[in-house]
């Protein structure tokens, strides 16, 4: 007599690789996504050059737009793009579907991560690359700090991210990551330095994600230095939006 057995399921690691890229490519294929992720950072990136905003904060004014704009594009991957597509997963049963699988829910989660990163990355490409050609000139020394905190930025607005789709309603997500990309975006130092935003708001952005991500990229490409405060902010973002994203986090 014969048994016949299943095929075995594919290692970990590859199973999460496959996932991450289905996430990126979903990402990058949505034109709403899109939009959010390159065209919007862009334009603010352009207006910024072309007003006196920045005026008096650096050595020009590109210097001090694009570590914002580096900012931005990791809010809006990380918070804004993965809450929402992870809701709407979640939604339509895809997230309990995919929990049962050989993935299972680590998997899925470090698959998202990846999707992430990877956007992220090409986001970098692309408005390093603009930013260059339009004048910017970063502190070479800037780089290497620069990056790691862009990428723990990356992983404390994805936490929050997670934290939104997993306790609402996908189109309360929705509005929630869309209005905070806005509000953060206008006033949370993310895009617009502190020294420039209404008095009480000075110095309450630098306890949010978003200033310290913000300031801490202006120090890191403007004076090669590492923010040691807006360091611990994000980090501290991250656990505690980490644990009660896991501590609430609902599948279905």
């Amino acid at each position: 007599m014969t048994t016949v057995t299943g095929s075995a399921p594919a290692p970990l690691l590859r199973r999460i690789l496959l996932q991450g890229q289905y996430e990126a490519l979903t990402m990058l294929r949505n034109g709403e996504q899109l939009i959010l992720a390159i065209v919007l950072p862009l334009l603010a990136m352009i207006g910024l050059t072309v007003t006196p905003l920045l005026d008096g904060l650096g050595d020009s004014r590109i210097n001090v737009a694009v570590p914002g704009i580096l900012a931005l594009c990791a809010m809006s991957t990380a918070f804004t793009g993965q809450g929402i597509s992870t809701g709407f997963d979640r939604r339509y049963g895809v997230l309990r579907f995919l929990s049962t699988t050989p993935l299972g829910r680590t998997g899925l989660i470090a698959g998202k991560i990846i999707a992430v990163l990877a956007v992220l990355f090409l986001q970098v490409l692309i408005v390093s690359g603009i930013a260059l050609t339009l004048g910017w000139r970063p502190d070479p020394t800037g780089w290497l700090p620069g990056m790691g905190l862009l990428v723990l930025g990356a992983a404390a607005f994805t936490a929050l991210g997670l934290l939104v789709a997993g306790t609402v309603r996908p189109e309360a997500t929705l509005a929630i990551t869309n209005l905070l990309w806005i509000l953060l975006g206008a006033l949370g130092g993310i895009v617009i330095p502190a020294p420039r935003l209404p008095g009480p708001a000075q110095d309450a952005v630098h306890f949010l994600p978003s200033g310290a991500l913000g300031q801490g990229l202006r120090d890191a490409f403007l004076h090669g230095a590492v923010d040691g405060a807006a360091v611990l902010v994000l980090l501290l973002w991250l656990v505690v939006a980490g644990a009660a994203a896991i501590r609430w986090f609902k599948w279905n």
